[in-house]
């Protein structure tokens, strides 16, 4: 879909001038659907609106968008796919260069069925680490050196890295947030240090607080991480799910994380009641 208007994949043109083609200046949000369903779209649209107001972007307005995304999810793909993990995915594009408007499209992703992680580690010198600048936090499609540290991950046998900054500061991941346990508290990085508020980071952190866990975001050496008995990434693509190996390190399946995935799964069901 673009713009509304339902195209085929294959004929979806998009002009010379478009500003997210040319620039990558532009945001996007992905909204995993549950038996066609989608969960916190509401959520998904206010990070959607704080990051095109960082760009200075215009967006249609929010009954427009959800108009779209409900029609996305009543296409004959998605109900022939309830049962498979899928999500839409919104591309939201500056028309031409000093332009407010925007140019919207609109697809349907599938997900991987893989329930845990293998990671390893990486400094990100690209990550605002605290220091405070007009995109911070922003969900950009200025996506390439978190897609070059996601190939350097893949390039290695590893399904993703874990950044941190030149100082050995914990950030997140190119496509998920990440917490640990350590003593029975969970700990992960604080979004005062510029990244992204993760729809799933911060159901997650709900559950975790319902079901007793002292819950501790802040700025966390690598070694702290480490030398956790339980990583767990964070993700719409794989919910919450163990991070097995880190490098050399072997974690495998903690029963914490079994606790909170289960409670987290539940939540979600609750949610799309």
């Amino acid at each position: 879909m673009i713009d509304g208007r339902m195209v085929p994949e294959d004929a979806l043109e998009i002009p010379y001038s478009d500003q997210g083609l040319q620039r990558g200046d532009g945001v996007f949000e992905f909204v995993r659907l549950y038996g066609g369903r989608y969960f916190a779209l509401d959520e998904h649209l206010d990070r959607l609106a704080n990051s095109a107001r960082a760009l200075d972007l215009d967006l249609p307005p929010r009954d427009q968008l959800i108009d779209w995304f409900q029609e996305m999810a009543g296409l004959d793909e998605v109900q022939s796919r309830l049962n498979e993990p899928i999500g839409t995915r919104l591309l939201v594009s500056r028309r031409t260069q000093g332009a407010r408007s925007a140019r919207c499209i609109l697809g349907i992703d599938s997900l991987p069925e893989s329930r845990e992680w293998n990671m390893s580690i990486l400094t990100a010198p690209w990550q605002p680490a605290g220091h405070h600048w007009a995109l911070a936090g922003a969900k950009t499609l200025s996506y390439a050196p978190n897609m070059a540290a996601a190939r350097y991950a893949e390039a290695e046998g590893f399904g993703d890295v874990i950044l941190t900054t030149v100082g050995g500061i914990v950030l997140e991941c190119p496509r998920a947030a990440v917490a640990w346990v350590m003593g029975g508290v969970i700990e992960t990085p604080g979004l005062d240090l510029g990244i992204l508020d993760s729809i799933t980071r911060r159901h997650f952190l709900i559950v975790a607080k319902e079901l007793g866990y002292e819950v501790v975001e802040g700025a966390f050496h690598i070694d702290r991480l480490l030398a956790a008995s339980e990583v767990i990434g964070l993700s719409s693509a794989k919910e919450v799910a163990p991070v097995v190996t880190i490098d050399e390190r072997q974690y495998g399946h903690g029963p914490h994380t079994r606790k909170l995935a289960a409670a987290f799964s539940a939540h979600v069901s609750a949610c799309l009641l």
